[in-house]
Formats: structure tokens, sequence, C-alpha cells
């Protein structure tokens, strides 16, 4: 009975199109990226993205089939608003990062293109620590989403490669 009961759950989850969060369906020509440049969270976050969409970042240029060279990778905080007691009520990061795209035999497929994320959240000077973290969340997410964004935009090009 227990296995009949874990059998239908698995039809039901696989039926309504259940998948992993942040998990990508990655062509074939997107599985093995290479990296050149960018930080360390950049570089985690892309790694951490193509495990999860059966992708691989690999160490060589020689064994990618996309290639994305980063040239401009940078994150900015700035206050937004003032208490009455002249420290920042609300803060705003900016993050900016340039990268191209080139395909296995080094041609340019997206030529030098920006790529900028703004987040915006509220410093609660009674509650610090918990604030800290919370900076720590959103940039976090903010390089989750440079890297969703990279990879919709490989993915539209290899779409339009392949018609």
């Amino acid at each position: 009975m227990k296995k009949l009961l874990v059998l239908i759950m698995a039809v039901l989850i696989a039926g309504c199109g259940y998948h992993l969060r942040g998990a990508f369906d990655l062509p074939s020509g997107l599985k093995k990226v290479y990296l050149q440049g960018g930080s360390a969270q950049l570089r985690e976050q892309f790694n951490k993205t193509l495990e999860g969409s059966s992708g691989q970042l690999v160490n060589s240029a020689g064994a990618a089939n996309i290639r994305v060279r980063v040239f401009d990778n940078d994150i900015k905080q700035r206050g937004v608003s003032l208490s009455a007691g002249g420290r920042s009520n609300e803060f705003e990061l900016y993050y900016r990062v340039e990268y191209e795209l080139r395909d296995a035999a080094n041609k340019v497929l997206v030529a030098r293109e920006p790529l900028e994320i703004r987040r915006e959240y509220f410093n609660d000077q009674q509650d610090i620590i918990a604030k800290d973290n919370e900076e720590g969340v959103i940039r976090n997410e903010i390089y989750q989403q440079a890297v969703r964004g990279i990879l919709n935009r490989m993915r539209a090009v290899q779409e339009t490669k392949s018609k």
C-alpha cells in the first residue's frame, strides 16, 4: 500500500511540472559552460545553477560548448533614506556585470553586454545582526538573478542559432 501511495505521489508531482527551485531545462549545446573572469560569488552561483540543471561549469575553454567572458563585475551599496537620527533606514544594492558569449569555436554570439540588477531593503537599527544576514541573502539572490539572466540569454541565442 505504501509503495502504491509513493508511486501515485511521484506521478502527480511529475505531472504537475514540479522541478527544483532555480533549475533550468538546458539545451544540449549549453550543458558545458566555461566562465572566464567574474567574482567568486558569481562563479559559485554559476556552478550551483548548472549542477541543478544537469549542466557543468568546466575548467577549460576547450571542453566547453559555450564560453562566458566577464569583463566587469561590481556590486555597490548606497543609502536611500535616513532616519531622524541621521542613520540609513533603507539601502539599495546595485549589481552590474558586463559579459560576452562565445561558442566552442570562439565565435562571438553576443557582443559585450551589460546586465544590471537593483534591490532595496529596509535597515532596522534595532536589529543590526539580522539585517547583516538579510543583506547577505539579498546579495546571494542578486548573483542568482544575474546567472539566470545570462543563462536565459544563452538559451535565446541557442534557439535563434538553431532556427
